[in-house]
């Protein structure tokens, strides 16, 4: 199986939240520039791409494009943002006219940086048939705008409870729980040994979003793969299906003590310091984070599933988080040079180069053979299909993500109720 390298640290964090959702789940950054990333500074065969970057060590983005260069003499300018102001920078960016030939963007529309609502907006460049050929079956409406493809995913990334089986021992938590009722005496357990079960960054919507999307994989899309459409439909709503029980988990959870103390006001820097302190057993972060957290602390976490209730079935999240895509209003020359780039990080040999420095999956495909050690608990899953996408990816806009996120805020400080929260997400939603 490939290995990470050791001096990678922290490359956690989730584009545009969820995901998911996702851009931001670190809050320190490094190397972030100040100017817009103008495609005026485009050389010749060359181009400019914007990426989120949570710390210095942030970088893989930059090692695939030295990688190229290395191989064709490209120019390529990589253009870090911080992971939390990164979202504003491309939508202000996009709107003024002067974004990089090439940014980081999130499928679907679920959120401002999604790539259909800025394909729609005529931000982008329509992309060739390699770029299409990459698109995992079934997700194409994630990239696609009036037959034309406007987005190339990079990998597919796990999202799950990464483990840290070493506090978990300290607790007396032997094994990661098999069932829903398992946790909570795992939390009941954690909590006499002087530690939480799990972690929360409970002040980030972003955060409390994606641990309910997680929850929801066994609540809602494991007996319903297809729930975003029937909502699309009308034929079902938030409130009347298993998004209520899926909140009143989490409700039951802070209840039980299974979050940290003070979560409701906990941030990203919580997560870091209780996984790789030892002072928490798990968070709902996206794979990649298994070995960036496991590797600074010294410790080695595993992904795992979120256990289901009775009578549902294992059941995951993984998606393609993040694409590539080409700013329309780049030079003709700019756009040539990045589509070269895109067709090259699409062949097997990169697409698994990206996977390795990234912590996630090839996007051409899931082997035993080829997933990181961190997702052996989950691969199985992985491999057989049980797994759905972020949830929000294709929700019709950002704000039924928000309601979802600061609904489980209010969740956790007993501002809102569950149904509430539900009532919210389909107001949200529309007709």
């Amino acid at each position: 199986m490939p290995q990470h390298p050791a001096s990678r640290s922290l490359r956690w964090s989730l584009l545009a939240a969820p995901v998911a959702g996702v851009m931001v789940l670190a809050g320190c950054s490094g190397g972030a520039a100040e100017d817009s990333g103008s495609t005026d500074g485009a050389s010749a065969g060359g181009f400019t791409l914007m990426v989120a970057q949570a710390n210095d060590a942030d970088d893989f983005y930059a090692q695939m494009v030295d990688a190229y260069t290395a191989e064709t003499g490209a120019e390529i300018e990589v253009i870090p943002y911080p992971s939390d102001a990164y979202n504003t920078q491309v939508t202000t960016q996009f709107q003024a006219g002067n974004a990089a030939d090439v940014a980081i963007l999130s499928p679907g529309t679920g959120q401002p940086i999604s790539v259909i609502t800025l394909a729609e907006a005529g931000f982008l460049e329509p992309l060739d048939d390699t770029s299409a050929g990459v698109i995992p079956e079934g997700t194409e409406s994630l990239y696609e705008v009036d037959g034309e493809i406007y987005g190339q995913p990079t990998a597919l990334t796990p999202v799950g409870l990464i483990w840290n089986a070493a506090a978990g021992a300290e607790a007396g938590v032997d094994e990661y729980p098999a069932t829903y009722d398992d946790l909570l005496a795992a939390c009941t357990d954690a909590r006499a040994g002087g530690k939480s079960f799990t972690v929360l960054a409970g002040a980030i919507p972003f955060n409390t979003g994606l641990f309910a999307q997680l929850v929801s994989a066994t609540r809602v899309y494991e007996e319903t793969p297809d729930w975003n459409e029937q909502r699309a439909a009308g034929d079902v709503t938030f409130a009347d299906s298993g998004w209520k029980q899926t909140l009143e988990d989490v409700v039951a959870m802070n209840e039980g003590g299974c979050f940290q103390d003070g979560a409701a006001g906990g941030t990203f820097d919580a997560i870091t310091a209780g996984i790789g302190g030892g002072t928490s057993l798990t968070a709902a972060v996206p794979g990649s984070a298994a070995t960036s957290i496991g590797e600074a602390a010294g410790i080695d976490l595993t992904v795992q599933a979120f256990p289901p209730a009775d009578g549902q079935g294992d059941f995951t999240l993984a998606s393609a988080n993040y694409a590539w895509a080409i700013n329309a209003a780049a030079d003709d020359d700019a756009k040539a040079a990045a589509q070269d780039f895109l067709d090259w990080v699409a062949e097997p040999e990169q697409a698994q180069k990206y996977a390795d420095l990234s912590g996630a999956v090839p996007i051409t495909g899931v082997s035993a053979d080829t997933l990181l050690p961190e997702y052996e608990p989950i691969g199985a899953l992985l491999e057989s299909g049980a797994f759905t996408g972020l949830p929000n990816s294709t929700w019709p806009n950002p704000a039924v993500y928000d309601a979802l996120g600061v609904g489980v805020q209010g969740l956790l400080t007993g501002q809102k109720t569950v149904d509430q929260v539900l009532a919210d997400m389909d107001a949200a939603w529309g007709d």
